[in-house]
């Protein structure tokens, strides 16, 4: 992903009061930031293959 690109963030379903995700969804992949630390830019995946493997990963690791 192009890091000039114009990203439009949204809070995630998965946030709550204190740990805010904001996700983005570019044409291709995802781009993750959190919102307590804007300035410090985001994570981005390149395709959904990539992103569903974060998910995955993220979710084995909160059970």
């Amino acid at each position: 992903m192009h890091l000039s690109m114009n990203l439009t963030f949204r809070k995630s379903s998965h946030s709550d009061r204190n740990d805010c995700v904001e996700v983005a969804d570019p044409p291709t992949g995802a781009a993750v930031r959190d919102t307590r630390n804007r300035q410090l830019g985001h994570i981005s995946f390149v395709d959904s293959a990539e992103w569903c493997a974060f998910l995955a990963a993220v979710r084995q690791d909160t059970q």
